[in-house]
């Protein structure tokens, strides 16, 4: 997808300016390997040519959902005006240089505590949690921390994104894009 479609779209004018708190949040729905869904809200940090890329732990519950099921969805939601934008599609991980970079872009703090924490496992005394990050604060004073190869950055290739705009009387405009060979095919949609 080409930035000129996605501003056709209106993402980046609905959401990514910056003019909202957190407008980039989004839901990430996934699937594991027993077909069992799960949903959590994440940061979308870049819309590229192609998707919408975020970061995590790979070992996370979305990580291993994503291994099994390479298939994810996007809501973002914003209250006023009130809009949504669906999105669905494949999911990779972005080449290593990518995450790299965005990770020396991330606040210290942040690296430290995503560099400490084996996300999602179970946690029986947060201390324990607390003194590994002091451990690893100790250990990369003056230096830069190393982004651990167990995170990194997937970016969603959307196959599909709806486009909702509340209206007052409940007669929502809705717009689906669907991806064909030849390009992005258009449709209005009843409320």
């Amino acid at each position: 997808m080409g930035r000129a479609q996605l501003a056709t779209f209106q993402l980046a004018k609905w959401a990514l300016r910056g003019e909202l708190p957190e407008a980039n949040a989004t839901a990430l729905a996934t699937v594991d390997a027993s077909g069992n869904p799960s949903a959590r809200m994440v940061l979308v940090k870049e819309v590229t040519e192609d998707g919408f890329v975020f970061y995590t732990s790979y070992a996370s519950r979305k990580g291993t959902d994503l291994e099994a099921n390479p298939k994810g969805a996007l809501v973002f939601w914003w209250t006023w005006p009130p809009r949504q934008v669906r999105v669905e599609g494949v999911v990779h991980k972005v080449r290593p240089e990518v995450s790299d970079a965005y990770w020396r872009s991330r606040p210290r703090g942040s690296q430290l505590s995503a560099a400490a924490s084996k996300q999602s496992a179970g946690l029986t005394d947060r201390s324990v949690l607390v003194a590994k990050v002091q451990e690893l604060r100790a250990r990369f004073e003056g230096t830069d921390v190393p982004r651990p190869p167990t995170w990194g950055g997937y970016e969603l290739v959307p196959h599909a994104m709806e486009f909702w705009q509340g209206q007052a009387d409940r007669l929502h405009e809705r717009v689906r894009f669907t991806r064909e060979h030849s390009g992005w095919r258009a449709e209005s949609l009843q409320p």
